[in-house]
């Protein structure tokens, strides 16, 4: 399968492109920005847009969903506990001293037991809550791959001073969801680098009690 990170924005929120080498069929994950550097990447490898998943509607992360939807027409599926969120990107925008982007409606609810298809893959949808009561982490098992939006970070875990954040909750979505994966899980988190969950267990301060 290819997997191409792109990290997007001023924040750098990694994008993950997913195509399926058979079917040319792509799922795009949090398309922040620079949606034409994304279409290149997608027109390199021939790849059709299928869905485009948003792990949290923070603005790095969903900012550029409405273009790419206009320039693919590929439903964006969000966890419907963040439509609040998302309701305030201009909101966002302001605290970032950046322009608004244009907003598009959530064509599919991203539910906890979901599952995405992309040629013989399964992407499990795991409802995550903590870093905002929306988020959500993609669990790819035939990859061996978690896609972690900023639940977990390397040897660090997202921040939840922002609305909706909830410490003790993202502990226990980590402890519940994410915890038992298989210890050579690639964990790819929203910026920064890639991590492994054996690594995480062993290294990160704040899985110590779990």
């Amino acid at each position: 399968m290819i997997h191409e990170i792109l990290p997007v924005g001023a924040l750098q929120c990694n994008c993950s492109i997913f195509g399926d080498e058979a079917s040319r069929e792509a799922i795009v994950i949090d398309p922040g920005d620079n949606i034409e550097e994304i279409q290149a990447v997608l027109a390199r490898h021939q790849l059709k847009v299928s869905a485009i998943v948003i792990t949290h509607a923070h603005i790095d992360h969903i900012g550029g969903a409405a273009k790419l939807k206009a320039a693919t027409g590929a439903p964006v599926h969000m966890n419907r506990d963040d439509q609040l969120l998302y309701d305030h990107l201009d909101m966002q925008a302001k605290w970032l001293g950046m322009e608004t982007p244009e907003r598009t409606l959530i064509d599919m609810e991203a539910r906890d037991g979901d599952v995405l298809r992309l040629g013989p893959a399964r992407f499990h949808v795991l409802h995550t809550p903590g870093h905002t009561q929306g988020s959500l982490c993609l669990w790819i098992p035939a990859e061996k791959k978690l896609i972690v939006g900023d639940t977990l970070f390397r040897e660090s875990v997202g921040r939840t001073d922002l609305p909706g954040g909830n410490h003790k909750q993202l502990l226990g979505s980590i402890k519940d969801k994410l915890y038992s994966l298989p210890e050579e899980t690639l964990v790819f988190p929203g910026h920064g680098g890639t991590t492994t969950m054996g690594h995480e267990k062993e290294h990160n301060y704040f899985l110590r009690d779990l």
